[in-house]
């Protein structure tokens, strides 16, 4: 395996908090204090989760489509996958509050959305440059060994058994137009807490499924906030929880419950202490 030796940063979960985005990036040396790119040859993988619950998701979008080609330009990289709460907004936007077959929510997706955090302004706002943006989104990555999704579950296996299969089930799912096969879709994007009880012993481990499928020695994801699924605090949410032995880690900082937006590091990481 070849390893970049530039700077690899991961962010996920901003859900419309665009200032607090801003800031962190700042913080974290890859932006100036107007918001543009100043990372170099760094790379800066976001893992989902753009949109809803915080005041600006779409603002969050077009600031990150500014931010790729501004790191283009000067030989570093944004990158950015899909997450469960685009898929919901537009799902909204598709079928907005048509009856979905086999699912009793009030207000088909559109009242299944707005009860997870949809925030009426984003879909107001949501145009088609950046429904373009949101469905050549890929799922997942392996960058420099590590395993990049968005939520912390087994269900992107049943896309496919590499990550080109996988991102390709994705992108054919989001192309779909037919409301029962969106409901799955949805909840194969919102499962979660697939790897906090992982037993690296045991022949079905997950993290160890996971990792031997697509490849990578770390799995990284967000979806699932360290402060009400991991028990952090959130005035104590400083930085990215590793465990599994550390083969997972996970960096929802769960802004949107007090939390902060974490810009994590994995370069400098250590590697996981039991391989898979």
């Amino acid at each position: 395996m070849t390893v970049d030796q530039t700077p690899l940063f991961v962010v996920a979960d901003v859900h419309g908090h665009r200032a607090e985005l801003r800031n962190a990036l700042h913080d974290a040396g890859l932006t100036d204090a107007t918001g543009r790119w100043s990372g170099a040859d760094a790379r800066l993988w976001l893992l989902g989760d753009y949109v809803d619950r915080g005041p600006d998701g779409i603002g969050v979008i077009d600031d990150v489509r500014r931010l790729t080609g501004q790191a283009a330009e000067a030989g570093g990289e944004v990158q950015a996958l899909l997450g469960n709460h685009e898929v919901q907004l537009l799902a909204a936007y598709l079928f907005d509050t048509s009856t979905v077959p086999g699912w009793p929510e009030q207000d088909g997706f559109r009242g299944g959305w707005s009860r997870f955090g949809g925030r009426d302004d984003d879909l107001r706002r949501l145009g088609d440059e950046q429904i373009s943006w949101i469905v050549s989104r890929p799922a997942m990555a392996v960058v420099d060994g590590y395993l990049l999704v968005h939520s912390d579950t087994i269900r992107y296996l049943e896309f496919g058994d590499s990550v080109a299969t996988v991102n390709a089930g994705i992108a054919e799912a989001l192309a779909s137009r037919d409301a029962a096969a969106w409901l799955a879709f949805c909840g194969q994007m919102s499962d979660r807490g697939a790897f906090r009880d992982s037993e690296p012993a045991s022949p079905d481990d997950p993290v160890a499924v996971m990792l031997s499928t697509y490849g990578g020695e770390v799995l990284v994801h967000g979806h699932s906030t360290l402060t009400k699924y991991f028990g952090v605090a959130p005035g104590e949410v400083r930085e990215a929880l590793r465990y599994a032995d550390g083969r997972v880690l996970a960096i929802d900082g769960g802004v949107y419950e007090g939390g902060r937006i974490l810009v994590t590091r994995l370069d400098v990481l250590p590697p996981p202490t039991t391989a898979h």
